[in-house]
């Protein structure tokens, strides 16, 4: 909207030809997204402990520290969609098609968490929508969005799967892009609903992923830098910078509520929607394969949970104390932050090797 708005009338005040830069306009989403959060964040959670009573359930089989949990609200989430959606909205070019797509698909997943955290406290079960029905609808809208994507790729990248590290490497999936770019956007989304099972655990590496696919996405949008860096130029991919500005300014907000001890839980509303944005992200910039490592900490979360139940079903015994694998380390005797803090470090020790792919070719 500031860009609309404001850009036309640099010619006469120069000081609003700051709108023109990408830079700019994603210092502004950051802040506004934190001011948001800050501004509606005590309000929101006071509203939700008025209308959940006793917080979100918690697992039986969980460790017993978490039992004084109880009373907590969820769906925190909403203050990060809320913060993320105005701030995007406030700084973006409303011509940009990637950015509109990117924000979908966040409050569509965010939809979809909603539902789930809704029926979880009224029912007072933790199962909530069933998982095949949430995987339909996730699934669907990966779909819908993906197929846009390809609409507005580039001819020669539509379809293709970039390598990292090793120059002009590209492979040509064809039509299984789809569903490949689909597992993706999915998987991502579950990937982080599966890390969210502590204190501000994954709402630090959702920010650093963010930060780092601002810094992708910057670059593979800019004709000058991805030639120097030989990267696959994707016009107009820069905009999405805008919007994971706002995206880090509202994890960095409910984090001031989110942290050990919590006020409220960012919920399904929350995780399905950060994880989705990160996914989609990836498959615009046409990094994919560097989301594996960046996303490295999601990554091991999820495979700790599907070892578990291989693992299980196959030799009857249980590979992790217990999964997912933040929990694991805390049956070890890990006590929470010490969890949380150093997966933190592991998670900016991932996306510093991720960003490093970027020049090394």
């Amino acid at each position: 909207m500031f860009y609309e708005i404001f850009l036309p009338l640099a010619d006469q005040f120069i000081g609003f030809n700051l709108f023109r830069y990408i830079t700019f306009r994603t210092g502004g989403a950051f802040l506004t997204a934190l001011v948001v959060c800050f501004a509606m964040g005590p309000a929101l959670i006071r509203w939700l402990k008025s209308q959940q009573g006793e917080g979100q359930p918690i697992r039986a089989d969980g460790p017993e520290s978490h039992h004084k949990k109880k009373g907590t609200p969820t769906m925190g989430g909403l203050m990060m969609l809320l913060a993320i959606s105005i701030s995007t909205l406030l700084w973006m070019d409303w011509h940009n098609a990637y950015a509109w797509i990117v924000l979908c698909v966040t409050v569509g997943f965010g939809l979809v968490g909603f539902a789930d955290d809704y029926l979880k406290l009224t029912r007072k079960n933790p199962k909530g929508v069933s998982g095949k029905m949430r995987l339909a609808v996730q699934f669907s809208l990966a779909a819908g969005a993906v197929w846009l994507v390809m609409q507005l790729s580039p001819p020669n990248l539509s379809t293709q799967l970039a390598l990292p590290v090793f120059k002009d490497a590209l492979i040509n999936l064809g039509w299984f892009f789809v569903p490949f770019a689909m597992l993706v956007v999915v998987g991502s989304s579950n990937a982080v609903n599966l890390t969210d099972g502590l204190d501000g655990l994954a709402t630090v590496p959702v920010m650093i992923c963010a930060l780092s696919f601002g810094v992708i996405a910057y670059v593979v949008g800019n004709s000058i830098f991805a030639g120097y860096l030989q990267l696959h130029y994707v016009p107009k991919a820069g905009e999405l910078a805008v919007f994971c500005g706002a995206l880090a300014g509202a994890c960095l907000g409910f984090l001031w509520y989110n942290a050990p001890p919590a006020q409220v839980f960012m919920g399904d509303t929350g995780s399905l929607s950060l994880g989705s944005s990160i996914g989609m992200m990836a498959v615009i910039t046409k990094h994919e394969l560097v989301l594996l490592i960046i996303g490295g900490l999601f990554v091991a979360e999820t495979l700790s949970v599907i070892l578990q139940v291989l693992s299980f079903k196959l030799t009857g015994k249980r590979m992790f104390k217990m999964a997912p694998l933040h929990h694991h380390f805390e049956k070890c005797g890990w006590p929470e932050t010490t969890v949380v803090v150093r997966f933190w470090i592991i998670a900016c020790v991932l996306a510093l090797i991720g960003l490093s792919t970027l020049k090394l070719r």
